[in-house]
C-alpha cells in the first residue's frame, strides 16, 4: 500500500476526528484543518504502521501551498473513522530530499 493514496485503502465515506494533542501541534505549527484535510483526500502513504494499537495507521506526505506536510491517522474500519494523530512540515535534517524516506 505504500506509494497509494489513503483514499484507495479506506472506505468511503469516512469521518475525520481530530486528537486534542494533533490539534495542539496544528496550531503551534500553523497547520490549518483544510490542509489536514487535503493531504487525507490526496496524501501518499509512506508509512504503514499495521501492529499501533488500538488501530493501524498511515503516514501521510502531501505538498500544501508548496511545503510539504506529514499527516499520521489511524484508522477504525469497523466504524469508519480517521483519527488524526499528528500533524508537521518534515525536517529535511530527518528526512530525504523527497520526504517520503527517512536519512539513515
Amino acid at each position: 500500500m505504500k506509494g497509494t493514496r489513503l483514499s484507495d485503502t479506506v472506505k468511503t465515506p469516512y469521518r475525520l476526528i481530530f486528537r486534542v494533542h494533533a490539534l495542539r501541534q496544528m496550531f503551534n505549527r500553523r497547520i490549518g484543518d483544510t490542509d489536514v484535510h487535503e493531504v487525507v483526500q490526496n496524501g501518499k502513504i509512506i508509512e504503514e504502521y499495521p501492529d499501533d494499537t488500538p488501530y493501524s495507521s498511515y503516514l501521510l506526505l502531501e505538498t500544501i501551498k508548496g511545503r510539504p506536510l506529514h499527516v499520521v491517522v489511524g484508522y477504525n474500519k469497523e466504524e469508519g473513522v480517521l483519527i488524526v494523530i499528528t500533524a508537521y512540515k518534515p525536517d529535511p535534517h530527518l528526512w530525504e530530499e523527497n520526504y517520503t524516506r527517512r536519512r539513515s
